[in-house]
């Protein structure tokens, strides 16, 4: 009994004590961005056929739909031409500022809303990857996904070191921006374009309403108890998402393998030789051939494939053979994006991937990047190094500003001397069976508003 009731004690300590997986969000905020991101920049040149308001699927098509399953788009807040210009160019700019980890709290939910925006518009658009990128830009903003490989990290240590220089440092851009969002959200509301379903409303509210008291505890308050407790939700807050995003990437897997089971074609094992005869998903013809040529290649692949699928989420709590799966499944995703043309779909799977990734592996990875851009920018400047403000350096301790940069749980936030050094901390989610605590700066957790309801057969698309 002794035992397990410090199981327990432990395992809330953990939860609630730091934001868990950092190195992986972090991995998470960099590949959905980018994958939206490239997806933008490559279909420029088709964007109004996609979402334009005078595309295929038009703007009065598009009202009639989100009118019967109450999808939030901001696209049909006005038929324009420039607003819709207005909101796709807004749609990359966050996508870029999130992938660098700029005020990541405000990027993730700018991310959001360009995602649903865009997306909602034209259901009929896009491949499984979307339907991926749909529902993880939402679980992305309870996430402190900022504590590594982001601008953000930079600011919070080059503000530690100007607090132990005795400088003071206020932050007004946080304010600002989180003060035009707000300007935004209640002109929405004013001219009732928040209608339809409530959750993305709900969301967007509870976030605001979530920052602002964080901002207000951090600035009036003088006791360290109000931010200590708000530290503490925001951990279970991220950890409860990372919980979900795991929990929802062995589900695309097992729905997927255990469909393919059902499959006669995937049964006798021939299923992916019609794929790579299709027009549509030929790029390079020859490889295709190439590879369709062996019968028994294509039968190892097609079992294969579904052997993968099905046994991975009950191989997580192996270490090793999770990995041996993890690597397959991400080979097997890059190969479908060069030969059946889908880097998009690709992308999204391989970034819902590393979820599971070691830690330890993402410690190396974060450390070559960094030896690399110094390289590369010695090069660039004729001598000298880069700064390690992408570098991945954990924040052993921090300040709380308006972004929700973290700080000791005890009293007053502590600033370290000069003497103290930075080191990455042990790390933290290596797979869903050893996590290690590691802290957040990223911003404040978010009261969970509640999972959305799901929408009724007969409608079409996302109610989110």
């Amino acid at each position: 009994m002794n035992r397990f009731a410090l199981a327990v004690s432990t395992g809330i300590a953990r939860v609630t004590g730091a934001a868990l997986g950092p190195y992986q969000t972090a991995m998470i905020r960099i590949g959905f961005s980018a994958t939206w991101l490239l997806f933008l920049l490559r279909e420029f040149p088709h964007r109004q056929e996609l979402y334009g308001p005078d595309g295929p699927w038009s703007w009065n098509l598009a009202d009639q739909l989100i009118s019967i399953n109450g999808a939030f788009t901001a696209l049909l807040w006005s038929d324009g031409q420039f607003w819709f210009e207005t909101v796709y160019v807004l749609a990359a700019v966050s996508s870029l500022l999130l992938l660098l980890g700029w005020r990541t709290r405000a990027m993730s939910v700018l991310f959001m809303v360009g995602v649903l925006s865009l997306q909602n518009r034209s259901i009929f658009m896009g491949d499984g990857g979307d339907n991926v990128l749909h529902l993880m830009c939402v679980y992305l903003v309870f996430t402190r996904c900022g504590q590594v490989w982001s601008l953000d990290e930079r600011r919070a240590r080059r503000t530690r070191e100007a607090h132990a220089r005795g400088e003071h440092v206020v932050d007004r851009v946080g304010p600002a921006l989180w003060g035009v969002l707000g300007l935004v959200l209640v002109s929405a509301a004013f001219l009732d374009r928040l209608n339809g379903d409530p959750f993305v409303p709900a969301l967007l509210w509870s976030l605001w309403l979530a920052q602002a008291l964080w901002w207000a505890v951090g600035r009036f308050t003088r006791s360290g108890q109000s931010r200590i407790m708000l530290d503490v939700v925001a951990d279970i807050v991220h950890n409860g998402a990372l919980l979900v995003i795991m929990a929802e990437a062995c589900l695309i897997y097992a729905t997927a393998g255990w469909y393919k089971i059902q499959g006669s074609r995937w049964q006798d094992g021939t299923a992916v030789y019609y794929p790579l005869h299709l027009e549509s998903f030929s790029p390079w013809p020859a490889l295709a051939d190439l590879l369709s040529a062996n019968g028994v290649m294509v039968m190892l692949v097609t079992y294969g494939t579904v052997a993968v699928q099905v046994a991975f989420p009950f191989t997580l709590f192996n270490r090793r053979v999770k990995n041996v799966l993890l690597a397959a499944m991400i080979t097997e995703h890059a190969v479908i994006a060069v030969v059946l043309g889908l880097p998009f779909f690709s992308l999204a799977m391989i970034a819902a991937d590393s979820v599971f990734l070691p830690t330890s592996f993402l410690r190396r990875l974060g450390e070559m990047s960094a030896r690399a851009r110094g390289r590369l920018w010695t090069r660039l400047r004729g001598g000298g190094g880069l700064g390690a403000g992408l570098s991945g350096e954990r924040n052993p301790s921090g300040r709380h500003d308006f972004e929700g940069e973290r700080g000791p749980r005890t009293g007053a936030p502590k600033v370290p001397g000069p003497a103290m050094t930075e080191h990455p901390g042990p790390g933290s989610l290596a797979g869903p069976g050893d996590p290690h605590p590691g802290p957040g700066n990223s911003g404040p957790g978010t009261p969970d508003p509640g999972d959305p309801e799901n929408p009724d057969h007969r409608h079409v698309g996302f109610p989110a």
